[in-house]
């Protein structure tokens, strides 16, 4: 199994509480964490307690075969952290506008 895996999914699941912090302080019409950081939390915490398990500690060499599919998780992860990160982002600084105005 791809090291990056098993140590980008807990440093996911940090993000990502980070983030349903960081959106619940701004205002928005988009409940952003209900509709994607609270079910991606759900996810990465599924697949961090999946990889712990005694069930798949041993399996690693086998699991090498499915990559493609871990690489899928990282990259979908990835790119929703990154659009997350954007709307945070714009919220502030369109916060920081409206405040000087």
């Amino acid at each position: 199994m791809d090291r990056s895996y098993k140590k980008d999914i807990p440093k996911f699941r940090t993000a990502l509480e980070e983030m349903k912090e960081d959106l619940s302080a701004l205002s928005t019409k988009t409940d952003w964490t209900k509709l994607r950081v609270e079910p991606l939390l759900e996810h990465v915490i599924r697949l961090d307690q999946i990889l712990k398990s005694p069930k798949f500690a041993r399996e690693t060499v086998r699991l090498r075969q499915g990559v493609a599919m871990f690489h899928a998780d990282l990259v979908y992860l990835r790119t929703n952290l990154k659009a997350l990160k954007a709307i945070i982002a714009d919220r502030r600084r369109s916060g920081q506008r409206s405040h000087k105005s």
